[in-house]
């Protein structure tokens, strides 16, 4: 599924779970068949902001052990118990590099929607630019001042985000190359690993 929160997107593959902070809107679209579950705490319990982090084998029956009993009760002992744990592993677990910050400025946006909805397509920054009535140079500058990456590094993040719901689906490396735009399977492994820290057969 993709997630979009707090100026951030991120593409979740199985394994992977978003906490999102109370307060914080989002939007969640899922692409393909689809099991969710979702836990609620107290806003006073859960701190910290958006983040993707690997649901390790414990935290998994933690996560569906609460969900089958449908609520914890902080008044047993037991269910502050199952409680705690469930935050220890939360806490534990490792953040995954699965998160693409999105501009705040308008026309950025505009342009950084255009590429998520079409990452496969070679439209140039100056193309994209005229599209939606904004300098070259300002969408430059707009994307390396509120993402802290350059338009051809966002661009390429996304498209290899956009590659791990191919992955994800247990589609051949190939066909996930060319959803992000790669004709080269070698140049699109290579681009992976230095996003990600990790081959695409890896994630």
């Amino acid at each position: 599924m993709s997630v979009t929160a707090a100026r951030q997107s991120w593409m979740i593959p199985p394994g992977k779970a978003v906490f999102v902070p109370a307060g914080c809107g989002h939007s969640i679209r899922m692409w393909g068949s689809v099991a969710m579950r979702s836990l609620v705490f107290p806003r006073h319990l859960a701190g910290g902001g958006c983040r993707v982090i690997s649901v390790t084998p414990l935290l998994r029956e933690l996560i569906l052990r609460v969900v089958e009993m449908q609520a914890l009760d902080s008044r047993v002992a037991a269910h502050q118990r199952l409680r705690d744990l469930v935050l220890d592993e939360m806490s534990a677990a490792s953040e995954e590099p699965l998160t693409l910050p999105l501009p705040e400025d308008a026309r950025a946006l505009k342009v950084a929607r255009r590429v998520l909805a079409h990452p496969a397509e070679e439209e140039t920054l100056d193309d994209l630019a005229r599209r939606y009535g904004a300098g070259r140079r300002t969408l430059e500058r707009l994307f390396r001042a509120q993402t802290g990456m350059s338009f051809g590094l966002w661009r390429q993040k996304a498209r290899m985000l956009h590659s791990v719901r191919a992955l994800s689906a247990d589609k051949p490396v190939t066909e996930a190359a060319m959803d992000a735009g790669y004709t080269s399977v070698s140049a699109y492994i290579a681009a992976f690993k230095k996003t990600f820290g990790c081959t695409p057969g890896q994630l």
